[in-house]
């Protein structure tokens, strides 16, 4: 990369949050400094939870910042929602050793978005020699490989000209084709589902809770309190770990102010569940949720029929609930494919990998095409 030069940094605040938002841009909360840096102030991300920042700058040859990855150097495969342990344990059995890796990604997120964040006026050129040097570091630090997940379409096919292995990932998105209200979307599946969805709201609010949307200053400190008692309590029944800290939620709240809504449930004064949620520029995001005591359809209430409800109020154009979860579908939300671009740097490795993934590629594909016929849509009013 004659001219062009690059940067590891070891925290996010090494770069201001202007010249970092200025390649990130305003579209998606999850790569904005602010994100990034909840996740690192708070000690959600660290060496004790084994997601260390190696952030990555690239100037052009003029000086300026042409772009920026969010980065972190992993010893493991937690929190990720992109699963490579079995390359692991495969390339470990031959000999190899797989972590350190390098994780280009927002950490614990499973949503899509940009990860090569180009600067709007650098040259044309900027993301292909990004990717370039993340796939140099690798060689230059003796790191196994690069893993660069849910980024765009966009981004993994030109990093797959450029070498590095594409993966496919699926994930259920619901589209608002200008629906004008609930009842409007409902009038776009079919009777049957119609009549399913209506009974588990009429259910859902004939249990005596009252339902509030709040945002920024709205959400207060007791708010977020329940809340992390709400995230242990679902990472408990999943058997997973609660890498994010009790001090994340209330900076995530100051840093983004009016771009955190939180949907809770109270019955009488008591919050008993919530969803939170990220605003981007047309896109709602639905990242935790967690409840006490046992509600009927109140998951899907508060998870997916208001995160409806607001994406129509305010004109968004989609909103994405997070990874798994088939039930989505027979709620509006239809199989969308996400990607990824992987660089193994062993040449054997990588092409056992290429092989398994070309395969799992064409299965990906094929099961998302089966389960959108699944698609509670009526066939003359089809979603996206």
């Amino acid at each position: 990369m004659p001219d062009w030069s690059v940067s590891l940094h070891e925290g996010i605040h090494s770069l201001t949050a202007e010249a970092w938002d200025a390649c990130a841009g305003s579209d998606n909360p999850f790569v904005s400094h602010a994100f990034l840096s909840a996740l690192e102030d708070s000690g959600s991300v660290s060496r004790r939870t084994g997601w260390m920042p190696r952030h990555v700058s690239l100037h052009a040859p003029d000086g300026t910042l042409a772009a920026v990855s969010p980065a972190y150097l992993k010893g493991h495969s937690w929190g990720e929602y992109v699963f490579d342990q079995g390359w692991a344990r495969a390339f470990e059995a031959a000999g190899g050793q797989y972590y350190p890796k390098m994780q280009v990604a927002v950490p614990f997120t499973p949503a899509p978005g940009p990860r090569l964040l180009v600067h709007p006026d650098a040259p044309p050129e900027a993301a292909a020699v990004l990717a370039d040097a993340l796939r140099q570091i690798c060689g230059d630090t003796g790191l196994s490989s690069a893993h660069v997940t849910f980024c765009q379409e966009q981004e993994s096919a030109l990093m797959a000209k450029r070498g590095w292995l594409h993966r496919l990932g699926l994930q259920y998105h619901w589209h608002n084709r200008d629906y004008q209200s609930f009842e409007d979307f409902l009038e776009a599946l079919s009777s049957r589902k119609r009549k399913v969805l209506r009974r588990e709201r009429r259910d859902a609010n004939a249990a005596g809770l009252t339902f509030h949307t709040l945002r920024g200053n709205d959400i207060t400190k007791p708010e977020w309190d329940a809340f992390y008692r709400f995230y242990q309590n679902t990472v408990d029944r999943k058997w997973g770990s609660a890498y994010l800290t009790p001090a994340f939620f209330p900076l995530l709240s100051e840093r983004l102010g009016e771009r955190v809504v939180l949907m809770v449930a109270r019955n009488g004064q008591e919050t008993v569940a919530a969803a939170l949620n990220l605003l981007g520029k047309d896109t709602l995001y639905g990242r935790n949720w967690g409840c006490t005591g046992n509600w009927p359809f109140l998951h899907f209430e508060l998870c997916y029929y208001r995160a409806i409800d607001f994406a129509i109020a305010h004109g968004l154009k989609r909103v994405e609930a997070g990874a798994q979860g088939e039930h989505k579908i027979q709620r509006g939300y239809v199989p969308s494919l996400t990607h990824s671009a992987h660089w193994i740097e062993n040449p054997s490795f990588r092409a056992s990998v290429a092989n398994f993934l070309e395969h799992e590629r064409s299965a990906m594909t094929e099961e998302a095409l089966a389960l959108g016929q699944l698609s509670p849509y009526r066939q003359d009013n089809a979603a996206e």
